[in-house]
């Protein structure tokens, strides 16, 4: 076979020559027959990714998250994160820890759960952490521009009685 180009020849061993005397194959040749090596197995590689395995597959309604148990209702997911914040021997760890969980949910946080926290920062004497907690609700928020100050309003008397100051009132807005 030959097309042009540079000729390649494998000499096969003494006793495959006695077979098949010589073979020669072009670079063209041979990079088509290494694209249809590749070809063959990528297409084998997609279709072995796209078999189902029966009894294997997920289902879709399912949260992953929930573990297989009944799903809590809003007033128990606000108790568990109200009394996760009220523990007497919270940490500054665990409250970073607990906020990042939280502001990871597809939520903005009630004002009775945020409440809980800025007085777990209080006790820890950790403005900084109400700053930020302050701020990753107004984040949160988004482009709703009603729930950030419903907030604010909420929390009012704690902030007072905590003197927590918000960052709009510390020019950090």
């Amino acid at each position: 076979m030959r097309r042009g180009g540079l000729v390649l020849s494998y000499k096969l061993t003494s006793l495959s020559q006695s077979l098949i005397p010589s073979l020669s194959l072009t670079l063209a040749d041979c990079s088509c027959i290494m694209f249809r090596a590749a070809v063959r197995l990528s297409v084998s590689g997609a279709r072995s990714l796209t078999r189902t395995q029966l009894g294997r597959t997920a289902p879709l309604a399912q949260r992953c998250y929930s573990h297989g148990g009944k799903p809590e209702s809003d007033e128990e997911f606000d108790a568990r994160w109200v009394t996760y914040f009220n523990k007497a021997d919270i940490d500054a760890w665990e409250l970073r820890k607990g906020m990042n969980t939280l502001i990871g949910y597809d939520l903005v946080p009630e004002p009775k759960i945020l409440e809980a926290a800025l007085r777990a920062c209080r006790r820890l004497n950790d403005l900084a952490s109400a700053m930020r907690i302050l701020e990753a609700v107004k984040d949160k928020s988004g482009p709703h521009k009603k729930i950030y100050p419903y907030l604010i309003q909420e929390l009012r008397p704690t902030l007072d009685e905590l003197g927590i100051s918000t960052p709009e009132e510390l020019g950090m807005d």
